[in-house]
């Protein structure tokens, strides 16, 4: 019973952080299943993109680089609309 239970929450929590990920979007550089690789940074280093999201307001980006030189998005900011 206690194995059920711990495989439980283990499943609840291996799903909220899933769910909690930051997800792509249009201007993103991993938007629409995009597989960027980078040549020269080494893993684990981070990086920013800047974009406008076509309704005034700039959106910024951290990248984290993986192992393999692919990036995962890990944060975005929304600037305030002028």
């Amino acid at each position: 019973m206690k194995t059920i239970i711990s495989a439980a929450l283990i499943s609840i929590a291996a799903g909220s952080a899933a769910f909690a990920a930051v997800q792509p979007i249009p201007g993103s550089l991993t938007y629409d299943n995009a597989n960027v690789q980078l040549e020269k940074a080494p893993a684990g280093s981070t990086f920013f993109h800047t974009f406008s999201n076509g309704d005034g307001r700039d959106v910024r980006e951290i990248y984290k680089v993986n192992a393999d030189k692919t990036v995962t998005l890990v944060n975005r900011t929304l600037s305030n609309a002028s």
